[in-house]
């Protein structure tokens, strides 16, 4: 279902209704210059080379149909799904303004000032269990996820909370004021189409005005200056998309952000479940889910050993508690990296059509999966090497049954 909210800034608001307006007027100057004045008019009517504007008008419209394509797809996305982390029930951001945010953290998701709210410490808090279920997920040192203070929930993996939308977003990349709002990963995949799709129609446009003007300076013909607006339209907007394409490329392919590339270099806490019964080991901490209800209620949970939780209850109830080991990656580690092939399609889909159409969303949006929110690389094996964690317990094991989720297809 689309969760939509609009951007907190109003100079952000104006910006994204207006610019693409201003896109799609020089796309129409653009065509008029390109199809009629020089192909039809000069190229075949005056110059009769009717196979070279024939060639151009083939090549100009099919990367124009394509970039439209994409464009509408990447603007209806951003404006009804644009990835938005729903939240809990009966908790509300409300309506307020931003907040100045510190000079000196150039961090993007630092706390605003004045909007810091602490973490939920109910053992039962809202969405937890979300993360719990899995086999893998990010977390802080204690063991439990990360939290926004602004929205006041768990945030999932890889969610980033936006200062324009005011909420978290999965996948959050960047506000696209040429698309008219936030890419994410709903939208990622149609974002990078348009920007391929428009620097060819800018290349077919800039080889079409270069030709006719070298036509015209050859034969001592006065300096067209429609020519001349329609390629340094066509060179300047050039450069910014594929400049786009190729950066937007480097993030597919090892499987990052835009926001991972501000934060830099950075280490990253991983909650990996182990089975119920590992021994303490002074190589990592352990969690203990769900979490025990602490005396005088309101303290922090605490990192401990999977035994001290299970101590009294049902059989049912120990068979529904899961311990994860705490462990930390190495600076700049990607646990997401999954490969260049894997990350492409993980973004792009599974086969060529979806890479060249603007038909699906990326596989990377299925959160079903019982083993984490997106899928981890080899680095998670890496990981339990490194810091000798013990196999997950196999089905019918000592204690009890330990359920066993299978990967879903992205196909």
């Amino acid at each position: 279902m689309a969760n939509t909210v609009r951007l907190r800034n109003s100079g952000g608001r104006w910006a994204v209704r207006l610019i693409p307006c201003f896109i799609v007027a020089v796309i129409t100057f653009a065509t008029y210059v390109v199809v009629g004045h020089i192909c039809i008019d000069y190229l075949n009517s005056q110059r009769r080379e009717s196979g070279v504007a024939a060639a151009l008008l083939v090549l100009y419209f099919l990367c124009l149909i394509f970039s439209a394509a994409t464009y509408l797809r990447t603007i209806y996305t951003v404006q009804t799904n644009p990835a938005i982390v729903p939240l809990p029930h009966g908790r509300d951001t409300g309506s307020h303004d931003i907040p100045k945010r510190s000079r000196r953290n150039p961090d993007p998701e630092a706390p605003a000032w004045g909007s810091w709210n602490p973490p939920d410490n109910n053992p039962d808090s809202p969405g937890l269990e979300q993360f719990y279920s899995k086999s893998v997920f990010v977390c802080q040192a204690d063991g439990r996820p990360n939290w926004c203070s602004e929205c006041r929930h768990w945030k999932p993996d890889r969610a980033h909370h936006s200062s324009d939308l005011g909420r978290c977003i999965r996948k959050l990349d960047h506000v696209c004021p040429w698309v008219g709002g936030m890419v994410s990963e709903t939208s990622f995949n149609f974002f990078v189409q348009f920007t391929f799709y428009c620097t060819g129609l800018c290349i077919v446009t800039l080889s079409a005005g270069a030709y006719c003007l070298s036509l015209q300076r050859r034969n001592g013909e006065s300096v067209d200056g429609l020519v001349v607006a329609v390629i340094a339209l066509s060179g300047f907007f050039g450069f910014f998309t594929m400049a786009m394409t190729l950066t937007s490329g480097r993030y597919i392919f090892t499987n990052i952000t835009n926001i991972d590339m501000l934060k830099g270099s950075q280490k990253y806490q991983l909650a990996i479940r182990i089975p119920r019964n590992s021994p303490p080991t002074d190589r990592y901490h352990t969690i203990v889910y769900p979490l025990a209800r602490p005396q005088g209620f309101g303290a922090a949970p605490n990192v401990s050993s999977p035994h001290d939780s299970m101590s009294s209850g049902s059989v049912r109830d120990k068979e529904a508690i899961h311990t994860f080991a705490i462990v930390q990656t190495e600076l700049g580690e990607n646990p997401w990296d999954l490969g260049y092939w894997r990350n492409w399609k993980s973004v792009m889909g599974n086969n060529i059509v979806e890479w060249l159409l603007p038909i699906k969303h990326s596989p990377c949006c299925n959160h079903e999966s019982m083993e984490s929110d997106y899928e981890y690389g080899p680095l998670i094996a890496e990981l339990k090497r490194r810091f000798g964690l013990p196999d997950e317990q196999l089905p019918g094991a000592e204690t009890g049954i330990e359920m066993q989720h299978r990967r879903p297809s992205h196909r």
